[in-house]
C-alpha cells in the first residue's frame, strides 16, 4: 500500500474527475504558437520549474469508491509529462490540427498526475506547445491563468527559474486573500454545498424524478427553484450537431479577430463584446446547417455556458469554482441583427438568474451523493444543451515562453455527457481568437465552421459600417428592413446566413 502523503479531492472536482467517458475525456487541451525557436531542454527546464511550483501538478488523482485523493507520485518523471514530437507531411496547420485532435481524443494515463505538455518542433509558423490537463485539478479560467504563469512581459524574465519555496510562499498569502475576498460568491454556492442532508435528498430526488420539478417551483428557494427550472427545460432536438457520439474529436481556429473591431461593432449596435461573439458563432452554425441541407428554421438550440464565480485576480488558485447557465442561441434566425439582439436578450437574462450558483452546489452535491447518481444526473443535463461555450479574457499585451515570444494561443474546454461539440473564445494582445471542437460523427468538419465564422464577423462589420452607430438598439422592424435591402441590393444570400 502507498505511503504517499494524501489529501481529500473536493467535492466538486470529484465530480468533474468521476465525468470521464471514452466519448467525453475530461481535458482542457491547449495551444502556444511561439514566434521564434527553441531549445527543446530549454524550454523543458524553464517549464518544469514554473508549472510544478503548483505542487497540485506532482500528484495524481486517485479515485476510490470510499471516498478520492490527491497523493503524491513517488514515481513521478517529468520526461512522462513534457513530451517532444514533430508533425508530418507539410507540417502545417492541417497537420497540427490533425495533432491536436488525436491528443484531445487520447485519455492521459491514470496512473500518473493527469498533464502533459507536447512540444511541436517543426511547425511552419514556429514551435508549439500543446497542453493536456484534466479539467479535475481546475476550471479554466484558472488553468489558463496557470499557463500564463509560465510566460513573462519580456524576454529576459521569461527566462528566469523561481525560487519554488519563496514562490509557494507567496502564494498561499494569495491564497488567504482569495479565500476573504471570495466569500460573497461563495456564500451562495455554500448554500448547497454545506448544506444539510434533508435538502441533498431533495435535489437527488429532483435529478431521479425530474416530473416533481413544478412542485418546486412554488414555495421553494431561489436555488432550488432554479434547479426545477433547469429540469423543466426541454432537451435539445436531434440535429448535426445532437446525436450519438464517437470516440474521436476534430478541433479547428479561426484567423484571429481584431478585439477593437470587435469592440466597435458592439459600440456601435448597443450590444457588448460577448453578445458579438456568440451571435456571429451562432451565424456560422447557421450557415453550415443551410450548406449541408438542413433546414434550422424550426431548429432550437442551447449552449452551457461556464460562469466564472471568483475575483478574476485570483484566478490562478486551483479548483474548480465556476458555475454552468443554459444560453437558447437563436439558430434558426436569418437576420444578423435581429439574432444579435436575441443573444444580447437572452444573456441578460442569465445574468439576473441565479443558475450558476445553482450548479456549482449541483456538481458539490453530486460529488457528495452516490456515484451511481452522478452519470444519470450528468445525462439528463447535459440533453438540454448541444454545445458548451466559453469565453476567457486574456492579456492584452504581448507575452514571452522560455524567451521567444508567443504569437497565438487557443484551448478547448471538455463536453459533458451527450454534448458533442464545444466553442471556445480568448483574447490575446489584442486579438480574439475563437475555435471549436465537435464530435467526428456528427461534425468531421469543424474548419468549415471556422471559415464561416470569420465570414459571419465580417459581415456584421460591413453591415455596421453601412448603417452606422445606433444611439441604442435598433427596433426589430428597422432590423429586418435594413437586412432585406442588404439582401435585395447587394445580392448577398441571406437564406444562407450572410448580409
Amino acid at each position: 500500500m502507498s505511503t504517499a502523503r494524501k489529501e481529500p479531492i473536493a467535492k466538486v472536482d470529484t465530480a468533474w474527475l468521476r465525468m470521464e467517458q471514452p466519448t467525453n475525456l475530461m481535458m482542457i487541451t491547449g495551444v502556444i504558437e511561439l514566434a521564434e525557436n527553441v531549445e527543446f531542454e530549454h524550454y523543458r527546464r524553464i517549464v518544469a520549474n514554473r508549472f510544478l511550483a503548483f505542487p497540485r501538478f506532482r500528484q495524481k488523482a486517485v479515485d476510490h469508491p470510499r471516498g478520492c485523493w490527491w497523493e503524491e507520485d513517488d514515481q513521478f518523471e517529468i520526461s512522462s509529462h513534457i513530451r517532444r514530437t514533430a508533425l508530418p507531411g507539410k507540417a502545417d496547420k492541417a497537420e497540427l490540427e490533425e495533432l491536436v485532435s488525436e491528443l484531445a481524443s487520447t485519455p492521459l494515463d491514470q496512473t500518473k498526475p493527469l498533464w502533459q505538455f507536447h512540444f511541436v518542433e517543426n511547425y511552419v509558423g514556429g514551435p508549439v506547445v500543446i497542453s493536456r490537463i484534466h479539467h479535475c485539478y481546475a476550471d479554466g479560467i484558472a488553468l489558463v491563468q496557470v499557463m500564463l504563469s509560465l510566460t513573462d512581459v519580456s524576454a529576459e524574465a521569461s527566462t528566469q527559474l523561481v525560487e519554488q519555496e519563496s514562490w509557494k510562499q507567496k502564494h498561499a498569502a494569495e491564497s488567504n486573500i482569495f479565500n476573504r475576498l471570495t466569500a460573497p460568491a461563495r456564500e451562495g454556492a455554500g448554500m448547497i454545498q454545506n448544506i444539510s442532508h434533508k435538502v441533498l435528498d431533495q435535489a437527488i430526488d429532483l435529478v431521479q424524478e425530474p416530473h416533481k420539478a413544478a412542485e418546486y417551483l412554488y414555495g421553494a428557494g431561489e436555488i432550488m427553484s432554479e434547479l426545477a427550472t433547469a429540469l423543466l427545460l426541454d432537451d435539445d432536438p436531434p440535429s448535426r450537431f445532437k446525436g450519438e457520439l464517437g470516440v474521436r474529436k476534430q478541433v479547428s481556429w479561426g484567423r484571429p479577430l481584431p478585439l477593437e473591431e470587435v469592440k466597435a461593432v458592439g459600440y456601435a449596435l448597443g450590444a457588448t463584446v460577448n453578445d458579438v461573439l456568440i451571435s456571429v458563432m451562432t451565424g456560422a452554425l447557421h450557415r453550415y446547417l443551410v450548406a449541408r441541407g438542413d433546414d434550422p428554421g424550426s431548429l432550437t438550440m442551447r449552449a452551457t455556458v461556464p460562469v466564472n464565480l471568483r475575483p478574476l485576480e485570483h484566478a490562478r488558485d486551483l479548483g474548480n469554482h465556476f458555475g454552468l447557465v443554459f444560453l437558447d442561441l437563436p439558430i434558426s434566425e436569418v437576420n444578423p441583427l435581429a439574432r444579435l439582439y436575441r443573444v444580447a436578450e437572452f444573456m441578460g437574462k442569465l445574468k439576473r438568474s441565479k443558475q450558476a450558483v445553482m450548479s456549482l452546489g449541483l456538481l458539490a452535491l453530486l460529488g457528495m451523493g452516490p456515484a451511481a447518481l452522478q452519470r444519470p444526473a450528468l445525462e439528463l443535463f447535459s440533453r438540454k444543451a448541444s454545445t458548451v461555450l466559453t469565453n476567457v479574457p486574456g492579456p492584452q499585451r504581448p507575452l514571452y515562453l522560455a524567451g521567444v515570444p508567443i504569437r497565438e494561443m487557443m484551448f478547448w474546454v471538455p463536453q459533458t455527457g451527450s454534448i458533442g461539440m464545444g466553442i471556445s473564445i480568448i483574447s490575446y494582445n489584442s486579438r480574439v481568437y475563437c475555435g471549436l471542437i465537435t464530435d467526428n460523427k456528427l461534425v468531421p468538419d469543424p474548419q468549415t465552421v471556422m471559415a464561416y465564422f470569420v465570414e459571419e464577423f465580417e459581415n456584421l462589420l460591413h453591415l455596421t459600417m453601412l448603417i452606422g452607430p445606433q444611439p441604442g438598439r435598433i427596433d426589430p422592424a428597422t432590423a429586418q428592413a435594413v437586412h432585406e435591402w442588404i439582401c435585395t441590393d447587394l445580392g448577398s444570400a441571406g437564406e444562407a446566413g450572410m448580409v
